[in-house]
C-alpha cells in the first residue's frame, strides 16, 4: 500500500492554487465594471454567453480577433509597470475589429505565468479592464495558468481573444467601392503601442541609458514610463463613422507598419501614396532613428510611424470624416490618396 504521508502537494510542485483563487476575488469588480448590454460580465461559469439581440443585432456577421502584446512585456517585467500591458492586449484586438467595420462586443484574456504574484496580475487584468471600456466591450472571462518549468519566475505572457459583430452591409472594407482618388485619413498614434519591441530593447540597450533615466524624447517621464505609453484604442471614434457608411475601409498599423498593413484594406490595382511630410510623427521615432541608425524604409515597415489607424474614404466626404475625428478628441489628418497600382 502506498504511504501518503509524505505525499506532494500541487504547491509543492509550485502551483498556488490559493493564489488563482484569491486573483479571481480581486479581478471580479474589473470585470463587472466592463459589463455592456448584452453580456452581464460575471466570472465563474465554464463559459461566457453574449446576447446579440439585447445588443440591437438580429442577423449580424461575428468577426474574431486574437493577438498579443510581444516583447513590450518584457520591459514590464523587468520594470514593474504592469499598469498599461493591457490596455495595449484589448487595443491590439478591438483595432483589428475595427478595420472590418465591427463592434467589440466580448474580450476573453489568457495570462500565462511562472509564478503567480496576485499583485502584478491584478493590475494587469485592471488595464485590461480598462481597455474594456474604452472598446465598449465585456470582459467575459480568461484564464490564468501558473506553469512554473514553462516560464521562468515572474516572466509572463498575454493573449487576448475578442468577438465582434457587425452588420452584412456593413462589413470593411468596400473594396467595390473604392477607387483612385479617394483619400487617406491617419489617426495619431501614441508612439510604436505594441509594436517593434524586439529592435526598440535593441536600441535602448544601445543607447547605454537604463530603465529608469530621464527619457531622452519626452521630458515628464522615465525612459520606461515612455516606452510602456500603451496602444490607442479607436473604437468609440471610428465605428459611428463606419455604422454610418462613410468610410471605404480602414487599416490597423501593427507590425509591418505603414508598408505592409495598408495593402490589407485595399482593392486590387490600388495602392496608397502617402504624403509623408503630412504629419509629425511621435518623437520616439527620430530618437531610434538617431540611435539606432534605423533606415527610413526600416522604420516604415515596422512601426507606425505615427499613424495608428488609417481610414480610406471618398473624396467628398474627407471634410466631414475629418472634422468627425477631430471633434471626437482624435489627432486625424489627411495623409495621402489612393492611385492605381
Amino acid at each position: 500500500m502506498t504511504d501518503r504521508a509524505n505525499g506532494l502537494t500541487y504547491a509543492e510542485a509550485g502551483v498556488d492554487i490559493d493564489a488563482g483563487a484569491e486573483l479571481v476575488e480581486r479581478i471580479k469588480p474589473l470585470a463587472k465594471s466592463t459589463r455592456r448590454p448584452g453580456a452581464d460580465a460575471q466570472l465563474g461559469g465554464f463559459g461566457a454567453l453574449f446576447d446579440l439581440r439585447a445588443a440591437g443585432y438580429d442577423d449580424p456577421l461575428i468577426v474574431s480577433t486574437t493577438d498579443g502584446v510581444g516583447t513590450k512585456l518584457k520591459i514590464a517585467i523587468e520594470t514593474g509597470l504592469h499598469d498599461t500591458v493591457g490596455i495595449d492586449l484589448v487595443a491590439m484586438c478591438v483595432n483589428d475589429l475595427l478595420a472590418q467595420g465591427a463592434e467589440p462586443l466580448v474580450f476573453l484574456d489568457y495570462f500565462a505565468t511562472g509564478k503567480l504574484d496576485v499583485e502584478a496580475a491584478t493590475k494587469v487584468v485592471a488595464g485590461i479592464a480598462e481597455g474594456c471600456r474604452q472598446a465598449g466591450a465585456a470582459l467575459a472571462g480568461g484564464e490564468t495558468a501558473e506553469m512554473p518549468g514553462m516560464y521562468a519566475g515572474g516572466d509572463y505572457d498575454l493573449a487576448g481573444f475578442c468577438l465582434g459583430a457587425v452588420k452584412r452591409d456593413g462589413v470593411l472594407p468596400r473594396l467595390e467601392a473604392q477607387k483612385v482618388g479617394d483619400v487617406l485619413i491617419g489617426l495619431a498614434s501614441s508612439g510604436p503601442h505594441s509594436n517593434g519591441y524586439s529592435l526598440i530593447r535593441r536600441i535602448v540597450e544601445r543607447s547605454g541609458l537604463g530603465w529608469d533615466a530621464p527619457c531622452p524624447f519626452q521630458s515628464d517621464a522615465t525612459l520606461a514610463e515612455a516606452l510602456m505609453t500603451p496602444t490607442r484604442i479607436y473604437v468609440q471614434s471610428v465605428l459611428p463613422l463606419a455604422k454610418a457608411g462613410k468610410l471605404k475601409g480602414g487599416a490597423h498599423i501593427t507590425g509591418g507598419g505603414l508598408i505592409e498593413n495598408p495593402p490589407r484594406a485595399l482593392a486590387d490595382g490600388l495602392v496608397a501614396v502617402f504624403d509623408w511630410s503630412a504629419w509629425t510623427p511621435p518623437p520616439v521615432f527620430a530618437w531610434m532613428q538617431d540611435v539606432g541608425g534605423v533606415s527610413d524604409e526600416e522604420l516604415r515597415r515596422t512601426f507606425n510611424c505615427g499613424v495608428g489607424f488609417m481610414l480610406v474614404v471618398a473624396a467628398e466626404d474627407a471634410a466631414y470624416v475629418l472634422a468627425a475625428l477631430l471633434e471626437s478628441g482624435e489627432d486625424a489628418f489627411i495623409c495621402g490618396q489612393i492611385a492605381a497600382a
